[in-house]
């Protein structure tokens, strides 16, 4: 018999304040090609469609530049800043471990790559609480695409229509519409839902497990 009810959380915006890590990273991308650095805010608007699109949006004043040696570049300063300034939104631990007590089984979807996620969640104390991790560098494609979603579907074997997809970007949202999951918006992240629908939208991550933990 199929658990009824399970959660997909996106990372970055979500359960994760990545900016400064983020930020360091392009920089230190961008001063290695002679670049001057850019404001925490203008990288952040850049964050959410992978890798290899946050690169191309930081260096549209570099144009001749070797994108995938960028993206090397960005990748190996990334890894070497994970948890500088990365920190879990409050009420993140507690509202993970909460669910964790109430038998419902949680899961990443990211399009972050999958071994700096996990190395990211392990050293926030919170990797253990997962029983799924999918990022970006595996078999699947990014989000919006819902193959990663659908997967983590089908190994928790959870009800997708009874089940949250929770993010604070459009890609989370459409990527939830597209699998059948109920879709839930985090307003505190640095995402921009655009135009697609969501069934909730919450201030913090306290706000998503009193709704999540009142109706299960």
């Amino acid at each position: 018999m199929k658990r009824r009810t399970g959660l997909i959380f996106d990372l970055d915006g979500t359960l994760i304040d990545s900016r400064g890590d983020l930020t360091t990273a392009v920089n230190l991308m961008r001063k290695s090609y002679g670049l001057p650095p850019l404001p925490v805010d203008r990288v952040v608007a850049f964050v959410g469609n992978g890798i290899g699109s946050l690169v191309r949006r930081a260096v549209t004043d570099a144009p001749d530049l070797a994108e995938a040696e960028a993206i090397d570049r960005m990748k190996q300063f990334y890894l070497q800043h994970l948890l500088d300034q990365t920190c879990l939104y409050p009420g993140v631990k507690a509202g993970l471990t909460a669910f964790r007590a109430a038998d419902i089984p949680l899961a990443v979807f990211t399009n972050k790559p999958e071994d700096a996620t996990r190395t990211i969640l392990a050293g926030l104390g919170v990797g253990e609480l997962f029983s799924a991790i999918v990022g970006s560098g595996g078999k699947f494609p990014l989000k919006p695409a819902p193959d990663g979603l659908l997967h983590i579907v089908r190994a928790l074997q959870i009800e997708p229509a009874a089940s949250w997809m929770f993010g604070d970007h459009y890609t989370d949202l459409e990527a939830g519409r597209r699998a059948g999951l109920r879709r839930c918006l985090a307003r505190y992240g640095f995402g921009e839902p655009r135009m697609e629908q969501f069934d909730a939208a919450v201030d913090s991550f306290a706000d998503f497990q009193t709704l999540v933990l009142a109706a299960n």
